[in-house]
């Protein structure tokens, strides 16, 4: 069955013990430790979230990748796209479960990968972690041209399975702070001549439309669309001004939670420009950090099945007149449960998130 829109999940692979966490927070660390000790921070507040279906799970096991996969696929998500972690000179983390994904064959369900080219910091998260002089996990560097190569030839594999999601028959590949690749523009030249040279159309490049940077700074260094996701600009727009906004930043060591109606910002985030074809635009789950940051935490509350399936709404409208196959719609996130932002079930809404976006986008 065709869905309205093509709904490619982004996926975070940090649900397993690996040693660079383990020096840091402790044995055993993975992000359910301080989804398990959040609290509520307000009244009302939900908070903790607590998994159903799937518990607690550990990403190594293929029996819980192939259950994620299965409730996707039934909800009308055509894909995960896998945030890869490539910090420069082979540095990697977190890679494990996608490596099986490929390596297996299994799921048989689509995938993409996405850069997250950001250094790891300590103040990731906060809560249930060892004290550490150190403040940087793992520094993203960028090398240069060698490293390029490298990079591509790690990714090469992932392109040529036939499982990788495509558009004009190029691969998908998303980078989520574009701007931040010293000579990015000459990058993704090297990126498109050695996916030619190994067989493909090219590659499909996506920016995260990250910080400040705008949408014609992306495209002019040859991204072939950006990734809208214009939450936060969203939530300075419901503040009375830039000094309120700043006000509330100041006050959150008294105890004060930054936080939003998720109606409210999600109504802020439908914009003219998520109808053009160089703009796929994104549908938030939910977000609540203070599972990773405790008081410093933004919230969005007031999100439910029905509030969610409200924005699904506006977000498909805007772009059922694009060709299907630039009808890309990033969805955040599948699996974000130290940030409140996933659609697997909870002991609280169960499969309600997951049947909101199915009654909308398979219909």
């Amino acid at each position: 069955m065709k869905t309205k829109a093509r709904v490619i999940a982004m996926y975070l692979p940090q649900f397993h013990p690996i040693p660079e966490n383990d020096r840091v927070w402790g044995k055993g660390f993975t992000e359910w430790t301080n989804v398990a000790q959040a609290r509520p921070m307000f009244k009302g507040h939900y908070q903790p979230r607590i998994p159903a279906d799937l518990g607690f799970y550990d990403l190594r096991m293929p029996e819980i990748r192939k259950a994620q996969a299965d409730l996707a696929r039934e909800s009308g998500v055509e894909g995960f796209m896998y945030w890869h972690y490539w910090f420069g000179e082979k540095r990697m983390l977190l890679q494990r479960p996608f490596e099986e994904v490929l390596h297996s064959g299994e799921p048989n369900f689509p995938f993409c990968l996405g850069w997250a080219n950001h250094s790891w910091m300590t103040k990731t998260w906060k809560k249930g972690g060892a004290f550490s002089k150190d403040p940087m996990i793992m520094e993203q560097r960028y090398p240069g041209k060698e490293d390029w190569i490298e990079h591509f030839n790690y990714c090469l594999p992932a392109f040529l399975d036939n499982r990788y999601i495509k558009v004009d028959e190029k691969p998908l590949f998303t980078i989520f702070d574009p701007l931040n690749i010293p000579n990015v523009k000459e990058f993704i030249e090297c990126w498109q001549f050695l996916a030619r040279k190994n067989g493909l159309k090219g590659i499909h490049f996506v920016g995260l439309k990250y910080g400040k940077a705008t949408k014609e700074e992306i495209l002019n260094k040859g991204f072939d669309a950006i990734n809208e996701r214009n939450m936060s600009a969203a939530m300075k727009s419901l503040d009375r001004n830039k000094y309120w906004t700043i006000l509330k930043f100041k006050l959150r060591k008294y105890g004060f939670i930054h936080k939003y109606d998720y109606s409210k910002v999600m109504d802020k985030m439908v914009t003219e420009d998520l109808a053009s074809s160089t703009t796929y635009p994104t549908i938030v789950s939910g977000f609540d950090r203070t599972a990773r940051s405790g008081k410093d935490a933004t919230v969005l509350y007031n999100c439910s099945p029905s509030t969610f399936k409200k924005h699904v709404q506006q977000i498909i409208e805007k772009v059922l007149n694009k060709d299907y196959e630039h009808r890309i719609v990033y969805l955040m996130s599948w699996n974000e449960w130290g940030e409140g932002n996933y659609m697997e079930p909870d002991i609280k809404y169960g499969h309600g998130f997951l049947d909101a976006l199915k009654e909308i986008i398979k219909k």
